[in-house]
């Protein structure tokens, strides 16, 4: 498990300890992985311009001496058009279940969430609730009041606050204002740990987003990532991981004219692991064929979607 060191301070009563589940949910590529990597202090969640980057649900923690707060990234709200999609909209749905604050991100100009029943639910929840409008870096004064009069009539009783994640513009704040409304409680996982998944998942995930990165159109959908292999010495971790695709095509399409195309995708995820882990990667790509692993109950629950 990855752990970290308890880096926030807050003025909690002494002797109080606070801790709570908060979730992150929103429409795709409004900033709900930016906004909990500003709130971390460093890249948990992975980060591409396209829309469902984030397929699983991740915990990060937040912790301080009398503190932890448990953020949830959440994948995009989508009508879901196969198996693996109905899965991602399971994650969200749960994690409404457990939470103690609910976070709604809408980007600024956005009016509207993509399935009206999920709407009907937030609308109706007894638990504090904030709608967040991001990237206020890219609005003007007319637009934010206008986004501000918008969601305050939507949901009236929520608190919209204005933010950039990516700029951390009122992060601070939201921090506070969170640690404030989670309720007294003691911390749901140790303090030295800072998300509930194992180093092979962040592995997977800075495969996948290398993969984004690289190539257009449907080869990123069509890509799951599992690491077989992962030895960690005292100076370098040595990674076996294998890319499944669903058609011998996009096998080709992945692995590009002489091996070009991978060697670009390791070399990217390569640099990202060694940011994240703090030592030299070696790392091992192997392209193979799992035909409709999308649409495979079997396949999906070995790639974490059902349990």
């Amino acid at each position: 498990m990855i752990k970290a060191e308890v880096h926030y301070l807050c003025g909690v009563e002494k002797g109080q300890h606070k801790s709570g589940f908060i979730s992150i949910i929103g429409n795709p590529n409004v900033g709900k992985s930016t906004l909990i990597n500003a709130l971390m202090g460093l890249d948990l969640s992975i980060i591409t311009h396209k829309a469902q980057t984030t397929r699983h649900r991740i915990l990060g923690l937040v912790n301080g001496d009398n503190y932890q707060l448990v953020l949830s990234d959440t994948p995009g709200i989508i009508k879901p058009a196969y198996e693996m999609q109905t899965a991602m909209m399971d994650f969200v749905k749960e994690s409404l279940d457990d939470a103690d604050v609910l976070l709604y991100v809408a980007a600024i100009g956005e009016t509207k969430i993509k399935d009206p029943k999920l709407f009907a639910r937030i609308a109706k929840t007894s638990i504090p609730l904030l709608v967040l409008l991001n990237k206020m870096d890219l609005s003007h004064q007319e637009e934010l009041e206008t986004a501000v009069a918008h969601w305050q009539e939507m949901l009236p009783h929520a608190e919209v606050y204005p933010i950039s994640a990516l700029t951390k513009f009122h992060v601070p704040e939201l921090l506070k204002k969170l640690i404030d409304l989670v309720p007294e409680s003691p911390a749901y996982f140790p303090k030295d740990q800072m998300t509930d998944k194992p180093e092979r998942f962040f592995v997977n995930e800075a495969i996948r987003e290398a993969i984004l990165n690289t190539y257009t159109k449907e080869i990123p959908y069509a890509v799951e990532v599992i690491t077989d292999s992962f030895v960690e010495e005292e100076k370098i971790i040595r990674i076996r991981s294998i890319i499944l695709v669903e058609r011998e095509t996009q096998k080709g399409i992945l692995i590009g004219h002489k091996g070009k195309k991978l060697k670009q995708v390791g070399s990217s995820a390569r640099g990202s692991l060694e940011r994240f882990f703090g030592k030299k990667i070696f790392l091992e790509l192997f392209v193979k064929v799992a035909k409709n692993w999308r649409s495979n109950q079997q396949q999906l629950k070995r790639f974490g979607y059902h349990q």
